[in-house]
């Protein structure tokens, strides 16, 4: 089996503002093969921003395991992160502002951090190679006014790959542009993990993500739901003719290593099932089926009678508790009486 390029066990980050916390993650387990593009969508607050600062070392996590590239990021220094920031990772974000300066040319935004790092001479030739790699060759002297939504991610992008990553992480890029120049990012992603065996994790809500990556992955309430596998298959057709090829799409629910699964939520809708389930063995694998009505109903008694016999048992201790503090008070008058009489005849 290949060695996992990143490996998230039991993640968890809490958030503490004054004395509320918020849970971002919880429990998150999470393997990425080197070389893979994968997609990671789900609601707003469902923690996906969260996972990607965690792996990009701009956060740490609250408790979990966390390696990527076989370094293990929570035995990291800051100084060390900083190093891991600035060499293994490229960041693409949603807004224009944190990816680029807006006074500096296309060909400039791509030196820039190459500068800073202090890298020597190649410079000029590695700028010019990540520009025709993202089909901006020709635009290489213009300024960002002078470039479309799209182009102006595609300049972020031979940015995030200046000083030659080994992870990409990408947020939200296609979610201030149409649908059109969506694609071609996506195509732009594509064919840079083709070409430089880059391990990539986009961040998105679009429905259609799966279409442009190998695998996607859904989180929900800070854990994994479902994963999406892609798989390609070759039509049948006639003899002489070539074969296409047909996406075909499983969605997989995660099962968790406590052995917890989430079911969809239209199923458990569709057949009725609340609170408990039965399962079955069979031929396949599992059967999970609604508890007979019955069943439900003789459960509900139990669980009912259970609480009543709880609240009489905290009942009658609090009498007995309550006789007892009577007792005690009953005795300390009695003393306080005695005392009191005592000096009475001296």
């Amino acid at each position: 089996m290949e060695e996992p390029f990143i490996a998230c066990d039991n993640l968890v980050k809490i958030y503490k503002i004054a004395n509320l916390e918020t849970v971002a993650l919880q429990g998150l387990d999470l393997v990425v093969v080197p070389g893979e593009l994968m997609g990671i969508v789900g609601p707003s607050g469902s923690g996906k921003s969260t996972l990607m600062n965690i792996l990009g070392g701009l956060d740490r996590p609250s408790a979990g395991r966390v390696w990527v590239d076989g370094q293990d990021l929570l035995k990291m220094s800051n100084a060390d992160l900083n190093r891991y920031r600035r060499s293994k990772v490229g960041f693409v974000w949603q807004q224009v502002s944190r990816n680029l300066v807006p006074y500096l040319t296309a060909q400039e935004n791509v030196e820039l951090p190459m500068t800073l790092a202090g890298s020597g001479g190649k410079k000029r030739q590695r700028v010019g190679e990540l520009l025709e790699a993202v089909d901006l060759a020709e635009r290489r002297h213009h300024r960002l006014a002078q470039m479309s939504g799209g182009e102006q991610q595609r300049v972020a992008i031979a940015v995030a790959l200046a000083n030659d990553p080994k992870l990409l992480l990408a947020d939200e890029p296609t979610g201030e542009v149409d649908s059109a120049t969506a694609l071609a990012i996506y195509d732009t992603f594509k064919r840079l993990n083709r070409e430089y065996g880059l391990t990539t994790l986009i961040v998105s809500h679009d429905p259609g993500i799966a279409r442009h990556v190998n695998r996607v992955v859904a989180i929900q309430d800070g854990k994994m739901a479902t994963e999406t596998v892609r798989q390609s298959v070759a039509n049948g057709e006639a003899e002489g003719e070539l074969e296409e090829e047909e996406d075909i799409f499983h969605e997989l629910v995660v099962l968790d290593s406590a052995g917890r699964l989430r079911v969809p939520k239209e199923y458990l809708e569709q057949f009725g099932i609340k609170g408990r389930v039965m399962l079955d063995l069979v031929e396949d694998g599992i059967l999970i089926s609604p508890v007979p009505e019955s069943v439900q109903a003789r459960a509900s008694e139990h669980y009912v009678s259970e609480m009543v016999s709880e609240a009489e048992g905290q009942r009658w201790r609090g009498l007995r508790a309550l006789a007892l503090l009577r007792s005690a008070g009953e005795r300390v008058t009695d003393l306080a009486s005695r005392l009191r009489e005592r000096k009475g005849r001296r």
